[in-house]
């Protein structure tokens, strides 16, 4: 007999994948699905995509987490897992644009974070359904002081993840079941399987996310944009992580000193508009990739305030200082 097994999130956690289909002994006629939140916070988010997208007879559920890929919304969690997929970043956030924000068929339905009953799940706000921000706060307005899923008097059983429910899912009446144990918190990882309602979880290995958001700091850190900073926005970021391990606080303070040290040239830089300046013909100053600050430079309106005013970031001093032979250190590798 063919059956659906629907998993609760996964999180880049595919060792507790493997395991649990593994645990259901999952068949190829088997429809998988999952309720969303595939990546972010686990160590292979890209493994989890995979299979999703290569196993016949799988459904994946739009989560708030791929819907933030989709969006270019992104925090910590995201930066990792854009690092963490490398070349394949872009085609994988495309895949997931494809992905629909609900499952139905004749026993179940399936939604990311929420929907509210008697309306179809067609015409449902995708807010709501995936679990964003605005999504929860509507929510919290129609429902508060309890859960949407309280108010659940549709006969359909509904199934759903996104908040985590404890070591143990939700399950209320038969109809209402949360499946998100928290795998990548260290707790479960959780399965429904239809038609028989049985629910499978296997032990997360660890306490994933906490070792991916330290291994990934300074990964995370030196994906920055340093170079196209303004001078400010450069010591603010680098301030906030000054409490940060060994390792990726002396790198920070090598950003740092470079930044000390290209601010420090704006003497030089001006000095040496200033010698060009003298030595071009006024065609041979319109012809020079500088030629605005040279005409400056000659005019007596280039000084350290001005020329700092125009380099307002680490990627405009040095593109000057090449163009003027200047020999300026790069970000720190």
């Amino acid at each position: 007999m063919r059956r659906t097994i629907i998993i609760g999130d996964i999180h880049g956690c595919f060792d507790e994948l493997q395991e649990l289909l593994n645990t259901v002994d999952l068949q190829p006629e088997d429809l998988l699905v999952s309720v969303g939140d595939l990546v972010d916070r686990g160590p292979a988010p890209g493994a989890v995509v995979g299979l999703f997208r290569e196993r016949p007879n799988s459904v994946a559920v739009m989560g708030n987490h791929e819907r933030k890929h989709v969006r270019g919304i992104f925090s910590y969690a995201q930066e990792i897992t854009r690092l963490q997929l490398g070349e394949r970043y872009t085609e994988t956030v495309d895949w997931m644009r494809t992905l629909p924000y609900y499952f139905e068929n004749d026993h179940v339905r399936v939604v990311h974070a929420a929907m509210l009953p008697g309306i179809p799940l067609a015409d449902q706000k995708e807010e709501m359904l995936c679990g964003t921000t605005s999504g929860e706060r509507e929510l919290t307005a129609l429902f508060p002081g309890s859960h949407w899923h309280d108010h659940y008097t549709d006969t359909k059983p509904v199934v759903f993840g996104h908040h985590v429910t404890g070591h143990e899912p939700l399950i209320r009446d038969g109809r209402v079941f949360g499946l998100d144990t928290g795998a990548c918190h260290g707790w479960n990882l959780t399965a429904l399987c239809l038609p028989g309602f049985t629910v499978h979880s296997v032990k997360a290995h660890a306490d994933h996310w906490s070792i991916v958001k330290r291994q990934w700091q300074l990964p995370v850190l030196k994906a920055k944009p340093w170079r196209d900073f303004t001078w400010p926005e450069l010591a603010e970021t680098a301030a906030k992580f000054s409490a940060a391990p060994d390792a990726t606080r002396s790198w920070l303070e090598a950003v740092e000193e470079w930044s000390s040290e290209l601010q420090s040239s704006f003497p030089a830089l001006v000095t040496a508009a200033q010698r060009i300046a003298g030595e071009l013909t006024t065609d041979e100053m319109r012809q020079h990739p500088a030629a605005r600050f040279l005409f400056q430079a000659r005019n007596g309106r280039l000084d350290q305030t001005s020329l700092a005013r125009q380099c307002s970031t680490p990627r405009k001093t040095i593109d000057l200082a090449a163009m003027f032979d200047l020999p300026v250190r790069d970000l720190p590798e």
